[in-house]
């Protein structure tokens, strides 16, 4: 199947497995090749910043439970989605990976994997959670904002231009924000 071709099949959400690893880091460059470099070739985008994408490489050491979780969603056997959380410290963690096919914007599909996310981290203890992006992710950072994000200083060292942070206490109360 061709990248956004949707099926009928319902949309799963599930842990991201050692098999999907390249799947996942194929969709996320494309996705963001699309946002950061339209005028090329996803491939040639994909090719310089995969090195960037080491933390999915090791994705047990950076997102296990019980501190973290990497979750990825599925039309059928596609991987169209991908999120995940990890820990800052013992009261916060962060929000890591959220990208999405743009064929599956709009369906509620990113809402239902914060969701997830967001009750993996209640669960963990946290409190809140965190993220940084690019200002260029502007219908990103509308996401984020529609599901209670606000924005923080910088927390980490990074070319991103945008920190937020959500009280999980309030997260999702707002209905569905995809």
């Amino acid at each position: 199947m061709r990248a956004g071709t949707m099926t009928n099949e319902p949309i799963t959400i599930r842990p991201l497995r050692a098999a999907d690893v390249p799947a996942a880091k194929a969709m996320m460059l494309t996705v963001a090749a699309g946002i950061f470099a339209p005028e090329h070739p996803a491939a040639t985008f994909a090719n310089r910043h995969s090195a960037a994408m080491s933390d999915v490489d090791d994705f047990r050491g950076q997102y296990s439970p019980p501190d973290g979780r990497f979750l990825v969603a599925l039309d059928g056997e596609d991987l169209i989605g991908t999120g995940a959380i990890r820990r800052i410290d013992d009261e916060t963690a962060e929000l890591r990976r959220m990208w999405l096919l743009p064929a599956y914007h709009g369906r509620g599909i990113g809402y239902r994997l914060a969701q997830e996310l967001f009750a993996f981290a209640r669960a963990a203890g946290y409190g809140r959670v965190r993220l940084s992006t690019s200002a260029v992710q502007e219908r990103a950072i509308g996401f984020y904002t529609r599901l209670g994000f606000y924005p923080i200083p910088p927390y980490r060292d990074t070319d991103d231009e945008v920190f937020l942070e959500i009280d999980l206490d309030n997260a999702g109360k707002d209905g569905n924000a995809d």
